[in-house]
């Protein structure tokens, strides 16, 4: 059994469709990149020609705004493939994807995925199902900014990086955001960021250690976030 059949990004994205031929072609067709923390995968603008699969470590995709901020649209961790809309739609990356951990990942040429895409009518419509997901994420993202405030956004969002990402064994969150990508996330100034993370450390939501966070009571944050 190669390794991409047992490779969790397989497991967890629209690759389990390949058969076992399409996954021999694929473990000869990939290549394998080691990213350290802070460096890109793939830049804004990037013609990528093809699909990269984080298998470990943790990536952020951020959009450039008009101020020359780095906003972050998206996490990802071990199983999430990149790349796939702006291969489909054959166009150069709307994001850049850098790591804000050291990273594995493997890069699949877009041959090879448009062989998949033609040929596996299951891998071509999980594919679909996957962009179709993060257009839907991006939507509720939108409502989230107009229906939720700020603290109902910081509150989800920090709920967000504990649930999906897990904490270290000292119960800080494992993903460690600067406040301006806090800030970018929840869609405010990174002043007011940071005096909601007083206010919370506070009313002991959380705990501030440094630039480190501990969720305190996850009840209530979970209540603040969901409150009407």
């Amino acid at each position: 059994m190669n390794k991409c059949d047992q490779c969790i990004v397989r497991q967890l994205s629209s690759l389990k469709a390949l058969n076992k031929e399409e996954v021999v072609k694929l473990a000869n067709s990939k290549t394998t990149h080691k990213i350290k923390k802070g460096e890109a995968i793939f830049e804004e603008g990037e013609v990528t020609n093809g699909v990269f699969c984080v298998k470990d470590g943790i990536g952020k995709l951020s959009k450039l705004s008009a101020n020359g901020k780095d906003q972050i649209v998206k996490l990802v961790k071990s199983g999430e493939l990149l790349g796939q809309r702006s291969m489909i739609s054959n166009e150069p990356a709307n994001l850049s994807a850098k790591a804000i951990a050291d990273m594995e990942v493997c890069f699949i040429p877009k041959s090879e995925i448009i062989h998949f895409f033609n040929n596996n009518n299951q891998f071509s419509m999980n594919l679909m199902q996957s962009v179709c997901e993060d257009l839907k994420d991006s939507e509720n993202d939108k409502i989230a900014l107009v229906q939720k405030t700020v603290k109902q956004r910081l509150a989800e969002t920090l709920l967000h990086l504990h649930d999906a990402f897990g904490e270290n064994a000292d119960k800080t969150l494992k993903v460690q955001l600067t406040r301006e990508e806090l800030a970018g996330m929840i869609g405010t100034a990174t002043e007011s960021c940071i005096r909601l993370l007083s206010d919370f450390n506070k009313l002991e939501l959380i705990e501030l250690t440094g630039k480190k966070i501990v969720l305190k009571n996850v009840k209530a944050l979970k209540k603040l976030a969901e409150q009407l």
